[in-house]
C-alpha cells in the first residue's frame, strides 16, 4: 500500500479493513477492471479509493501539479457525491490530491473555474458531468480511471444514456470500476459493453445481510401512525434518526408535526435546493438536529456516524429500497434499529418485502406512553450526571439549593424540568380499534337527551357529535346513537358521562348557538322515518315517479299485459287495406314550350362537321346569330366584316395536337391581328399580322 494512503487510514482510526476493502486491494487485481457487489455500509467508498490509488499514483507517493483530471467518480445523487468527495479528500489528503465536485444544483461557473485551475479527481453526478463535457469545460484526455458508484441506482434513475455518453467520451485505455449493492442484468450488460475482461468481486453474504440491524415491524392503528412515530423517537432517544416517507407532501406534513412537538428536525427531499439539502445533512452531523424526515433521495450512500434509528413511516416500494433505507444505520460495525410502521391492511405487503429481502423482523406494537416514561426513567437513573461533580462556579448554588429545599422537592423539580424539555408521549389505540376494525361492542346503560335542533336547521350526526364532545367534556366513545328528526334530535349518552355533560353545560343545559339539551326519562319513540324534503327528485326522476310508478318497485311484473294502444285516425274514408288508384288527369299535359332557338342553327356539339373553305372562295351568307368567319389565311377578318364594323373573332388556344376551333366572340382588342393572343404551335412560330386591317398595339394607339 502507498505510504501516504496508509498514513491517512491510520490517522482516521482504521485498524482493520472491511472485507470489500481487502478484496479490491488484492495484488492480482491491480490494474484490472472490476465489477464489485457489496452490501450497503460495507465501506465501498474507501474500497474504490484504495483500488484506484496505484493507477493514479503509480510508484509515486504524492500527486503532481493538477491539470486535467486523472479519475472520474460518478454517483447517482448530490448527497452521495458530496459524501464521496469528503471521503476521498481525507484519504488522498496526505498525497496532495485536489478533489473537485460537479453536481446539479450548484453554480456551473464556479465548477468551470475549478476545472480550469486543475483537479486530480472529479466527483460528479451524471447529468452535470454530461453538461460539462458537451460544453468542453472538462478535458478527459488524461483520464486513467472511471468509477461508477451505486451503478444499479443510476440505471434505475434513468441515467443509462448519460453513462454511455460519458464512457464513450473517455479514453479506451482507461480503467473502469463498477460498484453496486446488487448486479442485475442491466449492470452486467453495461459491464460487458464498457469494461475489458472485468473481474467479478462479490462480498455479499445473504446469511449475514445487515446483521448489525435489529428489524422491528410494528402494527399500528391507521389513525395513530404519526403518534407511533413520536413514541418511537421518544423511546429510543437516538442521537440521529431518519424517518422515510414516500412523497414530498408526507415529508412536509411530518416535519411540521415534529417541529411543533419540540423535536429538532430537518427535511430532505428533491424539492429543496442543493444548499438546503447540504445544510440539513450538516446539521445532523453537527448535532444541531436529531431527526431527518426524508424521501428515498437519502436512501443511498448517506453516512451519518451517529445514526441509530431508521423509521419507515411509509412502506418502501420494493425489497432493494428497504435494504438501502435500513442500511443508513448499522454501518461499520455499529448497531442500529430499523422499524416499519405497518397498518393492519399493509401487513401482507410488509411480510412479502421482508421475505424478498431475506430479512427477519420482530413483530409487535409501538411503545406505549407508559413504556416511553419507563425508558426515560431508566436513562435518567443511569445518566453520568449523578457521578459528575458540580462545576466550581456552581458549588455555592448547589449548597443553597440543598439548604433551602428538601430532597423530595429537589427530586420533584428535577423530574419536572427533565420532562418539560422533551415531548410528552402519546396514548395509542390498539391496532384492531377504529372504524376499519370490527363493529363496536354494545353501548351499555345510557340516557337519552333531546337536542333542540333538527334536520330543518341543518343538523347532522357529523355536526352534532363534535359539538357535544366539545361543549360536554366527552369523547366519541361516550356518545351512542344519534337520531336526527325534522325539528329536533335525539342523542344517546353513556350513563357514566351524564354527570360530565350536566356539569359542563350548567343548569340551563345550553350548548352552542342557542341549542339546548333536555333529559328524557326513557327511550324516545322515533316513529316512522320522514322523507327528506327534496326526495321527490327533479327532471327524469320526477317523470319516472309520476308517469311510471312501477319503476324502482319490487312488485313490478315485466310480463304483465300492457294496455292496448289507441287506434290511429285514418286520413280519409277509404279502407286502409283498399288500393286507391291514381286520379285521372282532367286535361292532357301541355306540350313543352317551344324553344326560341333558331331552327337553322346547328345543335351545340363538338362533333359538328363543318366544310372547310377553299382558297379564293367568298364566304357565304350566314345567319345573323353567327359572327363572320375569317378568310382563308386566318390572319384577318373577312372583308365584309371589316367594312361593316363587326367585331373580329379570336380563336381560343387549343391544346397540343387538338384541331383548331372557332371560339366565342371576345372584346375588340383580342383580334386576330393581336400577336399576343395568337396560338403558337409547339416548336414553331406563328405568322405575323399583315394587312391594313391589323390593329396596332396598345402603346401606339
Amino acid at each position: 500500500m502507498i505510504q501516504t494512503i496508509a498514513d491517512a487510514l491510520a490517522a482516521q482510526g482504521y485498524e482493520t479493513m472491511t472485507p470489500v476493502q481487502d478484496a479490491v486491494v488484492a495484488p492480482e487485481l491491480d490494474g484490472k477492471d472490476l465489477l464489485v457487489s457489496a452490501q450497503t455500509g460495507s465501506g465501498k467508498t474507501v474500497a474504490f479509493g484504495l483500488a484506484i490509488a496505484p493507477t493514479l499514483l503509480g510508484e509515486e507517493t504524492h500527486f503532481g501539479r493538477a491539470a486535467a483530471p486523472l479519475a472520474l467518480i460518478i454517483a447517482p445523487t448530490r448527497e452521495l457525491a458530496m459524501q464521496v468527495s469528503r471521503e476521498l479528500t481525507w484519504l488522498y489528503g496526505k498525497a496532495g490530491a485536489i478533489v473537485t465536485t460537479c453536481v446539479g444544483g450548484m453554480d456551473t461557473r464556479t465548477e468551470r473555474r475549478a476545472l480550469d485551475r486543475g483537479a486530480h479527481i472529479v466527483v460528479a453526478t451524471p447529468g452535470r458531468l454530461c453538461d460539462h463535457i458537451k460544453r468542453n469545460n472538462i478535458d478527459l484526455t488524461d483520464l486513467r480511471a472511471v468509477v461508477l458508484d451505486e451503478a444499479d441506482e443510476m440505471l434505475d434513475l434513468g441515467f443509462r444514456e448519460d453513462l454511455e455518453f460519458i464512457l464513450s467520451e473517455s479514453p479506451e485505455e482507461r480503467r473502469t470500476l463498477l460498484f453496486s449493492a446488487t448486479v442485475p442484468a442491466a449492470i452486467a450488460k453495461l459491464a460487458q459493453s464498457y469494461q475489458r475482461d472485468a473481474q467479478r468481486v462479490s462480498v455479499v453474504s445473504d446469511s449475514k445481510q445487515h446483521s448489525d440491524i435489529e428489524y422491528r415491524a410494528l402494527t399500528v392503528n391507521p389513525r395513530d401512525t404519526e403518534n407511533a412515530i413520536l413514541n418511537l423517537l421518544r423511546f429510543y432517544e437516538a442521537k440521529n434518526a431518519i424517518v422515510f416517507c414516500n412523497t414530498r407532501a408526507a415529508v412536509a406534513r411530518l416535519t411540521s408535526r415534529l417541529t411543533n412537538r419540540n423535536f429538532s428536525v430537518v427535511a430532505l427531499s428533491g424539492e429543496l435546493t442543493q444548499s438546503e439539502r447540504t445544510n440539513a445533512l450538516q446539521s445532523l452531523r453537527d448535532g444541531r438536529a436529531r431527526v431527518c424526515v426524508a424521501t428515498d433521495v437519502a436512501a443511498r450512500g448517506i453516512d451519518l456516524p451517529n445514526l441509530e434509528l431508521v423509521i419507515h413511516a411509509d412502506l418502501p416500494t420494493n425489497a432493494d429500497t428497504l435494504l438501502h433505507r435500513s442500511g443508513r444505520t448499522g454501518r461499520a460495525g455499529r448497531k442500529g434499529v430499523s422499524a416499519l410502521i405497518v397498518p393492519p391492511k399493509m401487513r401482507s405487503k410488509a411480510t412479502r418485502l421482508m421475505g424478498w429481502a431475506k430479512l427477519k423482523a420482530e413483530w409487535g406494537v409501538p411503545p406505549s406512553a407508559a413504556e416511553v416514561n419507563a425508558a426515560d426513567q431508566e436513562r435518567l437513573l443511569n445518566d453520568d450526571a449523578w457521578s459528575t461533580p458540580a462545576p466550581e462556579d456552581a458549588q455555592e448554588f448547589v449548597a443553597t439549593l440543598a439548604e433551602r429545599y428538601t430532597a423530595e422537592q429537589l427530586a420533584t423539580a428535577f423530574v419536572n424540568l427533565h420532562r418539560s424539555r422533551a415531548s410528552a408521549p402519546e396514548e395509542l389505540s390498539a391496532p384492531g380499534e377504529g372504524r376499519d376494525s370490527a363493529p363496536r361492542a354494545e353501548f351499555g346503560k345510557s340516557v337519552w337527551f333531546t337536542v333542540s335542533t333538527g334536520r330543518n336547521d341543518g343538523a347532522e350526526p357529523r355536526t352534532l357529535l363534535p359539538m357535544l364532545c366539545r361543549v360536554g367534556d366527552m369523547t366519541r366513545d361516550d356518545i351512542g346513537a344519534i337520531r336526527v328528526q325534522p325539528r329536533h334530535s335525539y342523542v344517546e349518552v353513556a350513563e357514566g358521562a351524564v354527570g360530565k355533560l350536566v356539569n359542563a353545560l350548567g343548569a340551563d343545559m345550553k350548548a352552542e348557538d342557542g341549542v339546548t339539551l333536555t333529559r328524557l326519562d326513557g327511550v324516545p319513540e322515533f316513529g316512522p322515518r320522514t322523507p327528506r324534503p327534496d326526495n321527490k327528485g327533479s327532471g327524469r326522476a320526477r317523470f319516472d315517479k309520476e308517469k311510471r310508478p312501477h319503476r324502482g318497485k319490487s312488485n313490478y311484473d315485466p310480463d304483465a299485459p300492457k294496455p292496448p294502444r289507441k287506434p290511429r285516425a285514418p286520413r280519409d274514408d277509404a279502407p286502409a287495406d283498399e288500393y286507391k288508384p291514381r286520379k285521372a288527369e282532367s286535361k292532357p299535359r301541355s306540350a313543352p314550350a317551344k324553344s326560341k332557338r333558331d331552327a337553322t342553327r346547328p345543335p351545340k356539339s363538338h362533333k359538328t362537321e363543318r366544310t372547310p373553305m377553299k382558297s379564293g372562295d367568298k364566304p357565304k351568307a350566314k345567319p345573323a346569330w353567327k359572327d363572320k368567319p375569317r378568310d382563308a389565311g386566318g390572319d384577318k377578318p373577312a372583308s365584309k366584316a371589316g367594312k361593316s364594323g363587326a367585331k373580329a373573332v379570336w380563336k381560343k388556344p387549343a391544346k397540343d395536337g387538338a384541331p383548331k376551333r372557332d371560339a366565342k366572340p371576345s372584346s375588340g382588342y383580342n383580334r386576330a391581328a393581336d400577336s399576343s393572343k395568337r396560338f403558337t404551335p409547339p416548336g414553331g412560330k406563328g405568322k405575323k399580322p399583315s394587312g391594313g386591317d391589323a390593329r396596332p398595339s396598345r402603346s401606339k394607339r
